[in-house]
């Protein structure tokens, strides 16, 4: 009977910790759901709120504007506009250049790292992720200056080896952009990726080597499958970053005349906000890029989950 009582006691001290625990935890989170609802639901809600209204103006146009409730029609202007659906093409091609070049370096940069081969691991890590401390901002204006003919030492070398050519043409821009991201963004991910192979079973690696597979061999064999996971993280968060692509672009922009105002889809949105002072426009674009960003996130995570599983 004293054992019974003194665990039943036991027990509902437990609980009441549990309780005041509970408590505690949450009284520490009200300031962060109170601060995600300001700065990121509500200017949700408020952006599809604006993007089924419209500001438009009584008698010759000189009346004051009224918000009125137009439904779809925003959402229809902005897909029957040329520029918004150029920027979508245009944004895809990025995504098909970008996203092998820089995922694909990321792996290949990790296995190099983790081989055994490897030396001097920590001057690798650290020369491969500095280029990510440096902010996109200045990234952008860094590259912008060495893009620009006449002032770049990249251009003056090229030409001094008989080799012509110009990044900001119209042919050349799209490639330029590219190569800025993966500059920016491969050592980001080599981290993430060298962090999972240290991950990695060296008993299963001993073995290998012990039935004879080389470096090469246990890279594809062994590491990669194993790494899957991470790469899957990777993958979607380099999607849902690349539909966001603006700084970069707008940036050339000063510096060529290739890139436009509504080169991507965010520039465009932009461009509708604070150059058109259409509002509504810009957030029904808003809205699609999102809607898009939404669904590739959730494609790309059912595909990964049926990649690991199998």
């Amino acid at each position: 009977m004293a054992t019974q009582a003194l665990t039943t006691t036991v027990r509902r001290r437990g609980r009441a910790l549990a309780g005041t625990g509970g408590r505690t935890a949450a009284l520490f989170l009200v300031p962060f759901f109170a601060v995600f609802a300001i700065a990121m639901i509500a200017p949700v809600i408020y952006s599809l709120v604006l993007s089924f209204h419209s500001q438009q103006k009584s008698g010759l146009g000189f009346g004051e504007a009224k918000t009125v409730f137009v439904g779809l029609e925003n959402y229809v202007q902005v897909f029957q506009s040329e520029t918004f659906m150029e920027g979508i093409a245009r944004l895809g091609l990025y995504c098909l250049i970008y996203i092998p070049c820089m995922v694909g370096g990321a792996v290949v940069f990790a296995l190099l790292l983790d081989a055994s081969v490897a030396k001097a691991r920590k001057l690798f890590q650290l020369l491969v992720f500095l280029p990510h401390a440096v902010p996109g901002v200045i990234a952008a204006l860094i590259w912008a200056y060495l893009y620009t003919p006449g002032i770049s030492p990249l251009v003056q070398a090229l030409q001094g080896g008989g080799i012509q050519i110009n990044f900001l043409d119209a042919h050349m821009v799209l490639p330029s952009i590219v190569n800025i991201g993966v500059w920016e963004w491969t050592g980001y991910n080599v981290i993430i990726l060298f962090t999972a192979l240290q991950a990695v079973p060296r008993e299963i690696l001993e073995a290998a080597r012990v039935d004879g597979a080389g470096e090469i061999r246990a890279a594809v064999s062994i590491k990669f499958p194993l790494i899957l996971p991470a790469l899957s993280v990777i993958m979607l968060f380099t999607i849902i970053g690349t539909l966001q692509l603006f700084t970069e672009p707008s940036i050339i922009s000063k510096a060529t005349a290739s890139v436009t105002s509504t080169w991507v889809p965010n520039l465009w949105a932009y461009d509708a906000a604070f150059i058109r002072h259409n509002l509504n426009q810009a957030a029904a674009a808003s809205v699609i890029i999102a809607g898009l960003a939404a669904v590739l996130s959730l494609t790309v995570t059912r595909l990964s989950s049926r990649m690991n599983k199998s």
